[in-house]
């Protein structure tokens, strides 16, 4: 069954912790990941968190990256490519010997913050094997897989699809409302109080497996 691995690792076990030493209010965001070679990462990546002068001057300097390009300048957040060449052997495990697909990366101070997804949860053991056998930190908070219910491919209970579902189909999000949550509350069997705090569990839950950006509620 598919699987949904979330953690966090060093940056000094992935790339950029140099970059992310030097500007400590550096913030790396994964838009995409390929490989480049059987030793080499291409990633497509947005920083933000410091001038574009000092992302490109720290990123020259940085033994873990290779051919930097600029693919867009947007005021305070800049997309780049570029290559990595050193630290990246937890990551090509993930997508090669483990066929993983990564979500999502942040990296952020002094670590990464990642969500994997792996077509079976067995092919999870090899990656925390690996991490075994290398002395490689991967610091797991969250293991989902992924059923057939909708529930389960969002990061929702039953209960929070539920009433998220009803909400959005009876126009609770609509301005003006559509339905209070005290109707909702009846339609559900459930008490006010009971609905309003599956309603915003709901919702944060979404907003994070949506979202993935920071370490907010993390640590």
């Amino acid at each position: 069954m598919p699987t949904i691995v979330s953690g966090t690792v060093p940056a000094s076990d992935l790339a950029l912790a140099y970059s992310l030493e030097q500007l400590p209010e550096l913030q790396f965001e994964i838009e995409r990941i390929v490989t480049s070679g059987g030793d080499a990462l291409m990633p497509m990546l947005w920083v933000r968190g410091s001038t574009r002068e000092e992302v490109e001057a720290t990123l020259e300097e940085d033994p873990t990256v290779d051919r930097v390009e600029l693919l867009g300048d947007f005021d305070d957040e800049w997309l780049f490519r570029m290559e990595w060449i050193a630290h990246i052997d937890l990551l090509i495990q993930m997508i090669t010997n483990s066929e993983a697909t990564v979500l999502d990366a942040v990296g952020q101070g002094d670590r990464w913050k990642l969500r994997v997804l792996y077509p079976r949860r067995s092919l999870f053991s090899k990656t925390h094997d690996f991490c075994e056998s290398h002395g490689l930190d991967f610091d797991v908070a969250s293991i989902r897989e992924l059923d057939e219910e909708p529930a389960g491919r969002y990061g929702l209970t039953t209960a929070q699809y539920e009433i998220l579902s009803e909400a959005s189909k009876r126009g609770y999000f609509e301005v003006p409302r559509g339905v209070s949550l005290e109707e909702l509350a009846d339609d559900l069997d459930i008490s006010h109080q009971a609905a309003s705090e599956r309603l915003r569990r709901a919702t944060d839950a979404l907003v994070e497996d949506a979202l993935f950006v920071g370490f907010d509620g993390f640590d």
